[in-house]
């Protein structure tokens, strides 16, 4: 077999041009202030993770904690104050949403590790790696919650009764005791958690809470203390509650995958076991309407797959023998068997559900301000609050209780959680909302940039087209028998490895057999064989003429320019005398770019097309789907060139493979690969991973970037207006401490299920 030189073949300048970047990186992309996410297997990834924090050598490790108690970011600032002075530590990365904890750290160090997070109040859980916490159930199950729930609503309502009591003039230590029980039934762990804050001069919202109802004790006013440390441990609840919904819609993603699969044993038959058990090349079967465990390649059987849980497709995709199927895809009416390709913890699914648990690390520059401006503003709130209950009392002749009391409430206001959870759910949501619609996104980062982002620059093949040579119109000289033809073509081409024969013998122009004598294949000129007594050859118009088949009708020459200007390459079928028929081979443009292209111009975003291909068959493309600004025959340093042009001008993204044009894609302020199904290296180094190919995610992208906006800050802005509208009424003494309470935590409540409406999109 041979690859016959067809005319306007464009293989040395084609789009896919193989100058691999496996140094591909996003050092570019605000680094300095976020680690990049990393999407890598769970075998790789304690050697990543070294990488990634300087001074890391050979005698350290990571450790993975699951941390069932650590999902707000007092807990993660509490591990940082005991944790980070310590030297054998090496970087810390925390992912609250999950509950887990990284540490890289000095060998030998793990057993300390353990210890002093547990002396935090916490309960650490080992994890022998990142893979594990696929399987990981939560601590928290529904009895523990239904006991939390019970317990503390008693104490809400004794906490209830003490004031009622209060206001009905009943004996005080009546009072007293409702209060105390108040106190024992829903504050001791808040206590717990605030002595160990203020041990290690951390002043986080369970340390500002056990002083504030510890002050009011002292002043007196029990029904008072009661209220406020019940009704803060019954919102606490409710708000942890409320932030396992957005875990469990990360979670809910490897869920898509069976309990069990059927695999086959040679002993026993098809037998039932575990996806995480089953190992690589078992032949594993799926049933008609079943969901499929792992990933693998289909060895027998022919279905339809609905693989809308990881692309977001709306159509099921057909699958046959040498086809891949995906982890969490649903079988259709046919049975498939399969071999496994992926481990349970390293399938396509596994890789979505750890990039989107990392992607939280790469935080939203919104995220950054605001972890930044929670770490002043706290601190400056408390300074202000012990000078409200010092100053007026000693210099303006103020009452030390009643200034003491509005300082409390002070402490109150001053937790900066709403404001500081505002942002990480919202980022969260959008992720898992982007992937369930076959979107892969790397970091909020990335995701509130794409809204700023003004020029995007395309790839042509594989990425505007379907990156695979289609035959899209046939010449027959007139006194040619149009079905004898068109058979010696299909038989020629259906012997030929060159991708435009491939097009024409896929195309099956002819039912017809004929039997074909003595084929030849010619180097880098075509192929030939003989029917009865005529030789018949399929190559290059060249190849053609330098056997003596140079004539050619007007018609032909007419046929040939217009296809021509389409950008197409041709075939040439012709005997020893003349040219009996053409084929137009060209690489079709994907069914809904041009509505995609169109969306993108909507949202204020200009397109440009940058491609090795030749100049017709880049300008057909471009003139096909309305774009102006175009450049054919560029090399990958040519389009980084070009890309960086643009962005003297505005923020510009890029979208290629994700393999190829890798120098364009590290560059560029957002880079999407597209048809990363299945591809670890386009997952791992894209931005943003385009799973179906679908260009219509690329407007989405958009749009859901803006989206998320909005939601931020509406937020940010909620937290702030509460905050300080209390701090305003505690000023003037017009608020009391359970208002305070209320306010804090209804903040919080607020923005996670502002938040959480992206999920519902």
């Amino acid at each position: 077999m041979t690859n016959a030189t067809h005319e306007h073949s464009h293989d040395h300048n084609h789009d896919h041009d193989h100058s691999h970047d496996d140094g591909h990186t996003h050092d570019h992309k605000d680094t300095a202030s976020a680690q990049p996410a990393s999407c890598c297997t769970p075998a790789d990834l304690t050697a990543s993770a070294v990488q990634r924090f300087a001074g890391a050598g050979e005698n350290q490790q990571q450790t993975i904690l699951r941390i069932e108690q650590m999902d707000c970011p007092n807990e993660e600032a509490l591990l940082r104050k005991a944790l980070t002075p310590r030297g054998e530590v090496v970087g810390l990365e925390f992912n609250l949403m999950q509950r887990q904890l990284s540490v890289v750290h000095q060998t030998g160090f793990r057993d300390a590790l353990i210890q002093i997070v547990s002396r935090l109040g916490m309960s650490p859980e080992l994890l022998e790696n990142k893979g594990a916490a696929l399987s990981a159930k939560p601590a928290s199950t529904k009895k523990t919650w239904l006991a939390a729930w019970g317990r503390i609503s008693a104490g809400v309502g004794l906490a209830l009764a003490a004031e009622i009591a209060a206001w009905l003039s009943a004996p005080f230590w009546l009072v007293v005791i409702m209060s105390i029980g108040a106190i024992l039934l829903s504050g001791l762990s808040v206590y717990r958690k605030g002595w160990i804050a203020i041990r290690y001069l951390d002043l986080n919202i369970n340390a500002l809470m056990s002083i504030a109802v510890t002050g009011a004790v002292l002043l007196g006013e029990w029904p008072e203390a009661a209220m406020v440390m019940s009704l803060f441990s019954l919102a606490e609840l409710i708000e942890a509650r409320s932030l396992d919904k957005a875990r469990q819609a990360v979670d809910s993603l490897l869920a898509l995958a069976p309990e069990t699969v059927e695999v086959w044993d040679d002993d026993k038959g098809w037998v039932s076991a575990h996806p995480a058990e089953v190992a690589m090349n078992t032949l594993v079967r799926v049933v008609p309407g079943g969901r499929l465990g792992l990933d693998g390649i289909v060895e027998s059987g022919q279905s339809a797959v609905n693989q809308a849980s990881i692309t977001g497709e709306s159509l099921p995709v057909s699958k046959s023998t040498g086809d891949s199927v995906f982890a969490g895809t649903v079988n259709g009416m046919g049975e498939l068997q399969y071999r496994v390709s992926s481990a349970y913890d390293q399938s396509l699914l596994a890789r979505i559900t750890y990039a989107v648990q990392d992607a939280q690390q790469n935080k939203a520059p919104v995220q950054r301000f605001v972890d930044k401006f929670s770490r002043i503003y706290t601190p400056i709130v408390v300074l202000f609050a012990l000078a409200i209950a010092v100053i007026p009392p000693l210099f303006m002749g103020g009452v030390w209780a009643d200034w003491l009391y509005r300082a409390l409430v002070l402490l109150v206001i001053a937790c900066p959680c709403a404001l500081v959870i505002s942002t990480p759910v919202a980022v969260v949501s959008a992720l898992t909302h982007a992937a369930r619609q076959g979107l892969l996104v790397k970091g909020g980062a990335y995701l509130e940039k794409l809204r700023q982002v003004r020029n995007l620059m395309v790839d042509k093949t594989g990425t505007l087209t379907e990156g695979k040579p289609a035959l899209r119109d046939h010449f027959i000289r007139e006194d040619a028998e149009p079905s004898t033809t068109l058979a010696v073509a299909h038989a020629l081409a259906s012997l030929s490895d060159h991708p435009a024969s491939q097009a024409l013998a896929e195309a099956k122009l002819s039912d017809q057999r004929v039997a074909m004598v003595g084929f030849e294949a010619i180097p880098g000129k075509g192929v030939k064989a003989a029917l009865v007594d005529t030789t018949y050859s399929l190559g290059s118009r060249a190849w053609a003429e330098a056997l003596g088949a140079s004539e050619s009708s007007d018609a032909l020459q007419t046929w040939e320019q217009r296809w021509q200007s389409e950008g197409a390459s041709f075939v040439f079928l012709f005997d020893g005398k003349q040219i009996v028929a053409a084929f137009a081979i060209s690489d079709p443009v994907k069914e809904g770019a041009k509505a995609a292209l169109s969306d993108l111009r909507q949202l204020g975003v200009n397109v440009y097309l940058a491609s090795g291909d030749n100049p017709y068959a880049v300008g057909s493309v471009a003139k096909s789907l309305g774009i102006t600004d175009y450049k054919a025959e560029m090399l990958p340093e040519q389009k980084l060139e070009w890309l960086q042009q643009l962005q003297q001008h505005a923020p510009t993204a890029m979208v290629g493979d994700g393999i190829n044009d890798a120098p364009a894609l590290a560059k560029a302020d957002v880079g999407f690969a597209m048809g990363a199904m299945g591809s670890d290296i386009a997952i791992e180094t894209a931005d943003i991973a385009i799973l179906n190919d679908d260009l219509a995610k690329l407007p989405a992208s958009w749009k859901l970037s803006q989206e998320l906006h909005v939601v931020l800050v509406q937020n940010i802005s909620a937290a702030l207006l509460i905050k300080a509208v209390f701090l305003c009424l505690a000023l003037f003494g017009s608020a009391a401490m359970w208002m305070a309470v209320l306010a804090d935590v209804g903040a919080s409540l607020l923005v996670i299920m502002n938040s959480l409406r992206i999920l519902k999109k």
